[in-house]
């Protein structure tokens, strides 16, 4: 999309549900920036791949891009400086939290390849407890669904059921 201002050209990118301004060739990228969240893409003809997300929270050095840890990385996927291109999403009034949250969202939607070492791991959202004492009568046994104690309801052969004494859930265990 591009929009005028008087003789003044703006470009912008939709990314998510974000608006972007830019992309700008790299290299005529020139400070200050602050506080906000920018795209690394590289360009193939008409199209642009996002080879990385970052933020900043303010500086004033030129050559904040070229000294990045990323840098390399953006090179090597764009194949040259001249395929390298800058989109910015100024947040002013946000908190790192924010851009951060940002950052992350496109990450996981886009999975830019310089992003890989940023790559969030899933984390389940259960836990798995596991008995290290078999020995029955030593052990308190405790309920895996409320925590409370179980007792031993009922004796078998090769195994001992065993009833939770706050929800009532019933678990058995192996000789």
């Amino acid at each position: 999309m591009k929009r005028k201002y008087s003789k003044l050209t703006i470009m912008s990118i939709q990314i998510l549900q974000y608006e972007f301004l830019g992309p700008i060739p790299l290299e005529e990228w020139g400070p200050p920036m602050e506080k906000l969240v920018f795209l690394i893409l590289s360009r193939d003809k008409e199209k642009f791949h996002v080879l990385y997300v970052g933020d900043c929270e303010k500086t004033e050095d030129k050559s904040f891009f070229v000294q990045h840890s990323g840098y390399k990385c953006w090179h090597d996927n764009s194949g040259s400086e001249k395929s390298m291109y800058l989109a910015i999403l100024p947040l002013f009034e946000s908190s790192i939290e924010y851009r951060q949250n940002v950052v992350n969202k496109i990450i996981s939607s886009y999975k830019p390849i310089c992003n890989s070492a940023n790559t969030l791991e899933k984390k389940p959202d259960y836990v798995i407890r596991k008995s290290e004492n078999t020995n029955q009568d030593a052990e308190k046994i405790s309920c895996l669904c409320c925590g409370a104690e179980m007792k031993p309801e009922q004796t078998l052969e090769k195994s001992t059921l065993f009833r939770c004494t706050g929800c009532g859930l019933s678990d058995t265990r192996i000789h």
